[in-house]
């Protein structure tokens, strides 16, 4: 039996840049709270294609931190950071959210997804006054369990969303403060929203992909 790729990384195979699930529309929001400057040092956990992070030290000038687990996202990060001619601001490392390789009190900002398990590590590793800009799946309904068990089998992870004022609550439980929330439609996978992440031509070619012999499982 062959074991069942994990979403975003069969996305990412096939040619998806923008992995978060609410898509670009999500991820400039976040980037629209973190005050950004060339003086920032930024850490971005899961960093996928470092799409992000190149796109921020470009407008910003900052510097910034990545960690990933994947030695294969790695490779194609370090790839995509040499080709923006980025090495000297972006370096990323293989390293688990729940056991950062920094000290304490080493960023201004971290963005991210919300790992619930990690949210203290997070704290450990901001500055005082820090901002954490964290990406997640929620819900605003009751009851949504056969959706989300859907969910979980579709993309092959065990995703853990939270009703919107649990995400709320659990911030502010672990010691955050100014909590911020905005959420929308999970756009990840929906024609439009593949469309404003990706554009047309990179639709296609992502769809293409998707439709070959090797990939219809």
């Amino acid at each position: 039996m062959t074991k069942k790729e994990v979403g975003h990384n069969f996305l990412a195979r096939l040619g998806k840049k923008r992995l978060r699930p609410g898509g670009i529309t999500a991820t400039n929001w976040l980037i629209e709270q973190g005050q950004f400057s060339k003086d920032s040092h930024v850490l971005e956990v899961a960093c996928n294609m470092c799409t992000t992070s190149i796109e921020l030290v470009q407008t910003y000038g900052c510097s910034i931190e990545g960690v990933d687990r994947d030695p294969k996202a790695l490779e194609k990060e370090r790839a995509n950071i040499h080709e923006a001619g980025l090495d000297e601001l972006v370096h990323v490392q293989q390293a688990n959210a729940m056991k950062l390789p920094f000290p304490d009190d080493s960023f201004d900002i971290i963005i991210n997804e919300a790992k619930i398990k990690a949210i203290k590590e997070y704290l450990r590793v901001l500055k005082p006054g820090g901002r954490l800009l964290t990406h997640d799946v929620s819900f605003t309904e009751e009851r949504m369990g056969e959706q989300l068990a859907s969910l979980r089998q579709t993309i092959n992870a065990n995703v853990e969303p939270l009703h919107v004022a649990d995400w709320q609550k659990l911030f502010e439980e672990q010691g955050f403060s100014s909590v911020k929330l905005n959420y929308g439609k999970m756009t990840l996978m929906s024609i439009p929203g593949m469309i404003k992440d990706e554009g047309f031509w990179g639709t296609l070619r992502i769809t293409y992909r998707g439709l070959r012999k090797e990939n219809r499982q």
